[in-house]
């Protein structure tokens, strides 16, 4: 005979069939839900400042990551990146992307040299057809 299990999955959730109240979510997903709200959104500065500080070497990456609250796997992608953007910046690569309104800018400027390039073609086409009714 096989003695019962006493060990429940960590966590499963209790059954609650017979009861008519509805399930409400473990505690694990209502701590997921708030570590990922609670999130916090680095802005470039402050990446900038951190990556700046590990690369003086007065404190290890690790004491850094902890003061300000991150895995050491983003800092380090960060510096790759930051060294990445620093190299490219070297070698004349000076390439931007555009912000939304010079974007439509330039819009705006194309949609007009279109509309007078399609004039100065239909005005070129009627002096020519101008020029052989002379001849």
């Amino acid at each position: 005979m096989s003695k019962p299990s006493k060990r429940t999955p960590r966590h499963s959730k209790t059954d609650q069939s017979a009861s008519s109240t509805p399930e409400r979510p473990s505690a694990f997903s209502i701590i997921k839900d708030i570590q990922r709200q609670s999130r916090r959104q680095y802005t470039a500065e402050e990446k900038i400042r951190i990556v700046l500080e590990g690369l003086q070497g007065e404190q290890s990456v690790a004491e850094i990551c902890r003061r300000e609250g991150l895995n050491t796997n983003v800092y380090y992608r960060w510096s790759k990146e930051f060294l990445e953007a620093g190299k490219k910046r070297l070698a004349g690569d000076t390439t931007r992307e555009a912000t939304a309104p010079e974007v439509q800018t330039i819009k705006s400027e194309n949609e007009a040299l279109k509309q007078l390039v399609a004039e100065l073609s239909l005005e070129n086409r009627a002096l020519k057809k101008s020029l052989k009714a002379d001849e």
